[in-house]
């Protein structure tokens, strides 16, 4: 068993809930089974696989099944319990945990010492996936490989193919798509449309005018400042952000990536700990892209944020209920952002905000920053604390 600093168990047998299985939930189940594998783990994930949710843009190149690992693998690994539910709650419901200690769940009270909530963000699509309009969501269904190729292997589909979303998932997607067409000797041209006056708005501006470079190189149309109001009968409905018009163009298939939004943020103090009513939940802690921290770290909805949170907050729900209850802030900052554009390419900055990296080096950059969590997912932790 590995040491934590400041703690010395004080409970055999702790029993822990985590709710939701995605990146922040993983972190924290490795990191309690690694400073505390005696604790008794529940965790509640509606899926059956936990996803990695920031590859799936490399579908069209890999089967959908190398981003998914099983949770009953998981289970087997770390010798916690997977109960495969959908578990709502809200600020009144935590409060009625919180006091009861225990979660009422089907036909049976989950007991727990302490509850980890770390059940993510919403997706932004106000649109349901239909035959013509894909988001996200279907790609953790299906490869996009799969997705697009059976799409444009029925006739009448070689109209221009859409985009929607200029930050960093339709960014990654785009490229992709680009890829997989090109490859596959499509002739469909292709476009991006984006309510913003440039892409990856939130990004330095180099990176921004990168990538719009390559899209001119690869003939990639590009339309900023426009909002998706719909796709129909092989035409995408779009509004002028401007001028308010409305205006229609050919499209055989529109993908839509609006981001994420956190609509069910739950707020806690600098160690993780929920706060309801200004009241702090001693036995209740949050991680991920539901949660804001009150401190100086990160909250940004991005896959290191929500693995840094998770584990932070596995680390001291351990040491609140150790002997000493010394628990450390929440003081992680993103050290960089690296975004795929395609098999080789990358873009992105590393340690500070304008020193910007491109190219091959990027693209591996990016590589090894994912095959730490990789290796987390096997038991091997290299995450600085």
């Amino acid at each position: 068993m590995a040491i934590l600093p400041f703690y010395i168990s004080n409970k055999r047998n702790l029993k822990i809930v985590i709710v939701g299985g995605g990146y922040s939930g993983i972190a924290a189940l490795t990191t309690i089974a690694r400073y505390q594998p005696g604790a008794e783990i529940t965790l509640i994930d509606p899926k059956i696989n936990h996803i990695k949710i920031t590859h799936l843009h490399e579908t069209f190149r890999y089967p959908l099944t190398d981003f998914l690992i099983p949770f009953a693998d998981i289970e087997q690994k770390f010798g916690c319990r997977h109960l495969c539910l959908e578990l709502p709650f809200s600020e009144s419901t935590l409060l009625q945990w919180a006091r009861d200690k225990s979660i009422p769940i089907l036909d049976e009270s989950l007991p727990f010492d302490y509850l980890l909530i770390t059940s993510g963000a919403l997706n932004n699509n106000a649109y349901q996936d239909s035959d013509d309009v894909v988001g996200l969501h279907s790609f953790m269904k299906h490869s996009g490989s799969e997705i697009l190729g059976q799409f444009l292997s029925r006739p009448g589909t070689d109209a221009p193919i859409s985009v929607v979303g200029g930050g960093a998932t339709g960014i990654q997607f785009l490229f992709e798509i680009e890829h997989f067409l090109r490859y596959h000797k499509y002739k469909n041209k292709l476009r991006l449309i984006d309510s913003g006056d440039q892409v990856l708005k939130q990004f330095p501006g180099q990176l921004a005018r990168y990538v719009e470079t390559l899209m001119t190189d690869l003939n990639i149309e590009y339309y900023p400042t426009t909002y998706f109001r719909g796709q129909q009968q092989g035409k995408i409905r779009l509004e002028d952000k401007n001028i308010g018009s409305q205006f229609e163009l050919a499209s055989s298939l529109t993908f839509l990536f609006s981001g994420k939004s956190q609509g069910s943020l739950l707020k806690a103090n600098a160690f993780g700990q929920v706060i309801v009513d200004q009241q702090i939940l001693q036995h209740v802690f949050v991680a991920g892209d539901c949660s804001y921290y009150q401190s100086i770290g990160s909250n940004t909805l991005t896959a290191q944020s929500a693995v840094r949170k998770g584990k932070l907050a596995a680390r001291n729900l351990l040491r609140h209920s150790g002997l000493f209850k010394l628990l450390e802030p929440y003081l992680h900052r993103d050290i960089g952002y690296v975004i795929s554009l395609g098999p080789s390419n990358a873009v992105g900055w590393l340690a500070l905000e304008n020193n910007v990296v491109t190219g091959l080096a990027a693209y591996t950059i990016k590589e090894i920053v994912e095959a730490q969590y990789d290796l987390l997912l096997v038991g091997i932790d290299t995450y600085l604390l």
